[in-house]
Order: structure tokens, then sequence, then C-alpha cells
């Protein structure tokens, strides 16, 4: 690959999960296989991308996510 990421399809786009390191709740946006070296040696990781509460998108580790039960329109 040339592309330092690349989207992966993930079952739980655009519904409502919790990261599990953080115990942030908030929408799934994107799940990206990135590049996250800086050196010659690639090393590759699956970053998963919420968007929180506050509408500010973070990053943690795609295997850190769990789904919540509601979907993100079930908000209140």
């Amino acid at each position: 690959m040339t592309d330092r990421y690349e989207y992966v399809p993930h079952p739980l786009l655009r519904q409502r999960v919790r990261d599990v390191a953080s115990g942030v709740e908030g929408e799934l946006m994107a799940v990206i296989n990135e590049d996250v070296s800086f050196s010659a040696h690639p090393h590759w990781v699956e970053l998963a991308y919420i968007r929180g509460p506050s509408g500010r998108e973070f990053s943690t580790a795609a295997a850190n996510i769990q789904p919540t039960g509601s979907h993100p329109s079930q908000r209140t």
C-alpha cells in the first residue's frame, strides 16, 4: 500500500458506541486502517473515529468500541 490510511467497513458505523478506554459515548463516524509510523517500517493500526457529545471527534483503537444499544437519532 502506498497510502498511509484506508477506510475499513464496520458494522457499527453511524451507530452509538462507547469507547471502553475512556467511557465516552458517541457516534462511530469511521474506522481507518492507518500507518502510524514515521519511519521506513510501517506500523498499521485500526483506529475508530467517534463523534462525542461535544460534536468533536476523537480516535481510539477499533478494538475499544462497543455498541450502546441506542441509535444516534434516539438521543434526548
